[in-house]
């Protein structure tokens, strides 16, 4: 089932909305320390740019195959434009609006010897004026029905907030086919995911949302009844990291999916790949079980990488060749 899932993916679709950001590294080196602050001085030889945000959702859809439209908001600088190169060259169809009252959010990262000496962020988190939203809903109105699965992809820069969820939530009751709203949390925006189809926080948001710990599976099944009874939503799949994936089908049945990472050498993106290929296997039509046991191995190929990766269809289907047949098991 799992193998024939992998070629099942092609060109099915998703609609992905949200936080769509740049992420910018200098790389580096650090020889002596500045003579004007006891802080190290940076000797740059390598740049480079990626897609963030909602933008790494996208990248991970279209190098399995899938065919996604991203919508999303950046400013009318150079920034903004540049990051409608890198989603035109990463196969990714956009719908993108220039809102000149805010800059493109973009994430800085200097790293020297391998190690991030500081993060600095260009961005105005704060919700889309009214203009920005009516444009933004225009284009929703026009495109939600040709896609059976919806991604929200959640950076906490402004662009999901309570506006923005009652119009949409009430424009997907509308459509002629409830597309599935599946979305990848912020903590401090909890309450606006009030009825989505699929949550996916790693153990840390669910915490958060829960107001708690999350330690062991009991911790985690106290976090789940708990994010229900908050958010009142109808599937919740937590992430925990190196224990696998705890997925809630509603509220009375919960099953354990074991990790699939053989190795793991950096976690970045791994959430967006979860989400990715989850979203695309529903469109696909496989069900909820069998898209996030699918999304597991996905994961366990990423995160054996550096940086935000992405996995491909040939990837993935060597990584279930390799690895046994999961043990999913009830909780």
């Amino acid at each position: 089932m799992i193998r024939n899932a992998v070629a099942s993916l092609v060109g099915h679709k998703v609609l992905i909305i949200g936080d769509l950001m740049l992420d910018h590294y200098l790389i580096g080196n650090v020889d002596r320390i500045s003579p004007e602050a006891p802080v190290p001085v940076v000797n740059v030889n390598k740049e480079s740019v990626v897609l963030g945000g909602a933008g790494n959702v996208g990248r991970n859809i279209a190098d399995l195959g899938g065919a996604s439209l991203l919508i999303s908001v950046v400013g009318d600088d150079r920034d903004g434009a540049l990051l409608d190169d890198l989603c035109n060259e990463a196969g990714i169809e956009t719908r993108i609006i220039r809102d000149a009252s805010r800059p493109t959010t973009k994430k800085t990262r200097i790293i020297a010897h391998n190690q991030q000496v500081v993060r600095v962020d260009h961005e105005l988190a704060v919700p889309l004026c009214d203009e920005a939203y009516d444009e933004l809903f225009t284009i929703l109105e026009s495109v939600v029905n040709d896609y059976p699965v919806v991604i929200l992809s959640d950076y906490g820069k402004g662009f999901i907030s309570r506006t923005f969820m009652d119009r949409f939530m009430a424009l997907v009751d509308t459509c002629s086919v409830r597309p599935q709203v599946l979305v990848d949390p912020k903590t401090v925006n909890y309450d606006l995911y009030q009825g989505v189809d699929l949550l996916t926080p790693n153990t840390k948001e669910a915490g958060e949302g829960a107001l708690m710990t999350v330690t062991d599976r009991k911790s985690v099944l106290k976090a789940g009844e708990a994010l229900f009874k908050r958010l009142n939503c109808n599937n919740l799949l937590i992430t925990l990291g190196p224990d696998g994936m705890a997925l809630f089908e509603g509220k009375n049945l919960v099953r354990h999916i074991p990790t699939f990472a053989r190795k793991v050498f950096d976690v970045t993106g791994a959430g967006d790949t979860v989400i990715a290929t989850t979203a695309l296997a529903l469109s696909a039509g496989f069900d909820l079980l069998t898209s996030c046991t699918l999304a597991n191995y996905a994961a366990g190929v990423v995160v054996a990488q550096v940086g935000a990766a992405t996995t491909r269809p040939e990837e993935l289907l060597e990584s279930v060749d390799e690895l046994p047949e999961p043990k999913v098991s009830q909780w």
